[in-house]
């Protein structure tokens, strides 16, 4: 088990690697200010309360010091209202005299005086007032500044106390990079909206939130939880792998010893914290390696295909030459053995004596020459299969290679007592081979003659299409049933015996019109029904795409 040091996984959690390695050049290197200021220490709420506590006293205070001097002059007011009747049937200086003894009088007031215009009198507008007092003037009092100041100096003082007192009671400090309680709030809402694991860490790899995926998953009890506890839990009987790690991402691999897979993405977040996202991965990997395994065995498929393709083509081109010798080694004697024979027969040097010799001689010499042909046939077959007897390109109508089949097979099918004829007929012309196609369909309807029961038919037709040419050769033979079918596809797949006719080949003629088929770019398809018939279908493209030499 490869531990979380080893994995690549710091207890701190995200960017601790880098903030590590970067340590000495932050300390070297002039910082910006930080954004969070404040915030770092005291909590949005702590802030909020301090501030209304400090705008409601800031008007108070304001409010105070309106209504304290608002008061003074209303008292000066009725003071001078009093003093005003008082002296009102006095002498000048009699009520000079009271007037001056005001300030002894009353403490509030600390100058009186009478005189006959108001702007006479040089007071302060807010700590004085101005009654009229009938024949003697204007009566002025001015109040005592330091009073009123004091007082509200000492309500101000109480007000402020009492905000400072309010934003002590609430005040809540950060616990470190812990955010506080509306941030987590928020974080613990999103955590419970996402369908799986999630974790919110500090800076410092303390959890501030997690959902309860997150717990269940890994088994994790208690609110008070650090980011290396998490680790260990995750990787017990297991092991972790680092994946990819830059700025704003890292990506974790945990196996687990129960053998599901987890994959961790860790994420930072905007107060210096990180949050980490877990799912299940198992079947995906499992999907992965057995996908894995799949191409493997593809590649070994077709590797092994490879090889087996180049035996093939070996072995191919092996009987190719294999057939050209033994052709060439059969070849020789038996236009011997076949020329002697015919010397033989016409009795050149004399005569053989008795007769049934020159029955004798006219089986060798039969014997040979259908030999001999079968040899030239499994040879062709090779050449066509192997690629090394390829077709013309030239102009081909189709009504005259009809035609030819059709001259070439109508004595033989009168003596076998078929109707041979031409169903159907087109004015097409395609790319091919023209001695290739007249022996592709002769050797069709070669076969159709062998099987096909006297009293029989025998009909070529030709239908024209937009891209190519359908040409069907159908008769009214003892036909096929299934297996029979199937057997076609491969070479000397001889006829029943039953109704075979003297002269009998190795039975490679559909073999060689498929391959010609194929050749010229076509299709060959039969379909058969026992005692009903046999339709063979060749389809021709109009051009050839792929290149064709010359038949021999």
């Amino acid at each position: 088990m490869r531990s979380a040091e080893t994995s690549g996984v710091g207890a701190n959690g995200f960017g601790a690697d880098q903030e590590q390695a970067n340590t000495r050049q932050v300390n070297d290197s002039r910082s910006p200010a930080n954004p969070l200021g404040w915030q770092a220490v005291i909590s949005p709420i702590t802030a909020a309360v301090a501030l209304t506590a400090l705008c409601a006293a800031t008007l108070f205070v304001a409010y105070d010091t309106m209504r304290t001097f608002e008061d003074a002059r209303h008292e000066l007011a009725v003071i001078g209202s009093s003093i005003a009747a008082d002296i009102a049937g006095l002498a000048p200086e009699a009520a000079a005299l009271a007037v001056d003894t005001l300030p002894q009088r009353f403490n509030t007031v600390t100058r009186a005086s009478l005189s006959s215009a108001r702007e006479a009198v040089d007071l302060p507008a807010f700590l004085s007032q101005f009654v009229p007092a009938g024949d003697h003037g204007t009566l002025a009092l001015e109040a005592t500044p330091e009073s009123a100041w004091s007082a509200i100096g000492q309500r101000a003082g109480i007000a402020f106390g009492l905000a400072g007192v309010l934003t002590a009671f609430v005040w809540r400090r950060r616990r470190g990079d812990m955010p506080d309680l509306l941030q987590r709030h928020n974080y613990r809402t999103l955590a419970a909206a996402i369908p799986m694991g999630v974790a919110c860490w500090t800076k410092d790899g303390s959890l501030v939130v997690c959902n309860e995926q997150y717990r269940e998953r890994f088994k994790l009890l208690g609110k008070s939880l650090t980011y290396h506890h998490a680790v260990k839990r995750m990787i017990e009987g297991g092991y972790m792998k680092l994946l990819n790690e830059d700025e704003n991402n890292r990506l974790l691999e945990v196996h687990r010893h129960d053998g599901s897979c987890l994959l961790i993405d860790e994420r930072p977040l905007s107060d210096g914290g990180f949050m980490t996202l877990v799912s299940d991965v198992t079947e995906r990997k499992k999907t992965d390696t057995m996908l894995h395994a799949i191409r493997e065995e593809q590649r070994h498929l077709a590797r092994r295909y490879h090889e087996e393709k180049l035996k093939a083509e070996a072995a191919s081109h092996a009987k190719t030459n294999f057939l050209a010798h033994l052709s060439h080694d059969i070849r020789t004697p038996l236009n011997h053995i076949i020329g002697f024979a015919e010397l033989m027969r016409h009795q050149a040097y004399g005569p053989l004596g008795d007769e049934r010799y020159a029955d004798y001689v006219q089986s060798i010499k039969t014997s040979g020459e259908h030999l001999l042909a079968s040899f030239a046939t499994i040879l062709d077959l090779a050449e066509l299969e192997n690629g090394q007897k390829a077709l013309r390109r030239d102009p081909v109508a189709i009504d005259a290679v009809l035609r030819n089949v059709m001259e070439r097979f109508a004595a033989p099918a009168a003596r076998a007592k078929l109707a041979l004829s031409i169903s159907q007929s087109c004015d097409a012309t395609i790319e091919g081979d023209q001695l290739g196609l007249v022996r592709m369909i002769s050797n069709i309807v070669e076969n159709s003659l062998r099987f096909t029961q006297p009293g029989g038919q025998i009909a070529l037709a030709a239908y024209q299409a937009d891209d190519g040419v359908v040409i069907e050769i159908t008769d009214t033979g003892i036909g096929m049933n299934q297996e029979r079918l199937a057997t076609l596809s491969q070479p000397f797949a001889l006829g029943d015996a039953t109704f075979t006719r003297e002269g009998m080949g190795p039975g490679l003629g559909i073999s060689i019109a498929r391959a010609i088929a194929e050749l010229s770019g076509g299709h060959l398809v039969i379909d058969s029904s026992p005692s009903l018939g046999t339709t063979v279908a060749i389809s021709l493209p109009l051009q050839v795409t792929s290149d064709v030499s010359v038949a021999a």
